[in-house]
């Protein structure tokens, strides 16, 4: 197998080897050039996107500086909006759904390395080298999720659709369908529910008015 390859299959790779390195280093310069340009730049940022990452859909838009890792495997769909220092570490998968939030300094990573520190100095590969060697694991989110400020989210990870995470949580584990969820480690409070909805609310509507 390629080290790719390895990737993906959840085994341990070498972050090390040449041809991943070319691949972050692609996508170091991209996220750089991105960071750097103005907002009002918005087809010249639209195009570095398309290049950075592995997918993404219509009318989403990333507020940059931006970061990162690999970027070709991050696939993000329609109507995402990424805020202010969004790192994205994807060594492994990494899926965003349709009409995604995120607030500021959103971190999302993927690797992991061993606990004891002799196998992080290294070890040896499949194909007998010594190494320094890690695994990964995908994080999947589904859609018209919304992260607060300073949310983490760990390898390994599920967030299904229309769930909440409050700020500076840190996403260790699977959080199902329409919860909201915070804390350190992140962990569910309560469903969201019809009870929720903005109509409940009028003295924040002022005017406004929830759609059918």
């Amino acid at each position: 197998m390629t080290e790719e390859e390895r990737i993906l299959s959840g085994v341990l790779f070498s972050p090390g080897d040449s041809e991943l390195k070319a691949i972050k280093l692609r996508s170091h310069k991209l996220s750089r050039r991105y960071s750097q340009l103005p907002e009002e730049e918005q087809e010249e940022r639209q195009k570095l996107l398309r290049e950075l990452v592995g997918s993404i859909g219509e009318n989403s838009n990333i507020q940059g500086p931006v970061f990162f890792h690999y970027g070709v495997h991050t696939k993000i769909g329609h109507g995402f909006f990424g805020n202010y220092n969004l790192t994205i570490q994807d060594d492994a998968l990494v899926t965003i759904g349709n009409y995604v939030n995120f607030g500021p300094n959103v971190t999302i990573v993927t690797p992991i390395h061993p606990l004891v520190a002799s196998e992080r100095r290294q070890m040896l590969h499949a194909n007998g080298k010594p190494a320094t060697l890690c695994y990964a694991r995908p994080v999947s989110i589904g859609d018209d999720v919304w992260f607060g400020a300073n949310v983490t989210v760990c390898g390994g990870v599920t967030i299904g659709d229309g769930c909440v995470i409050g700020a500076g949580s840190v996403v260790t584990r699977d959080i199902p369908a329409n919860s909201l969820a915070a804390g350190v480690p992140c962990k569910v409070i309560r469903p969201i529910t019809e009870a929720d909805s903005m109509k409940y609310k009028p003295e924040l509507l002022e005017g406004c008015q929830v759609l059918d």
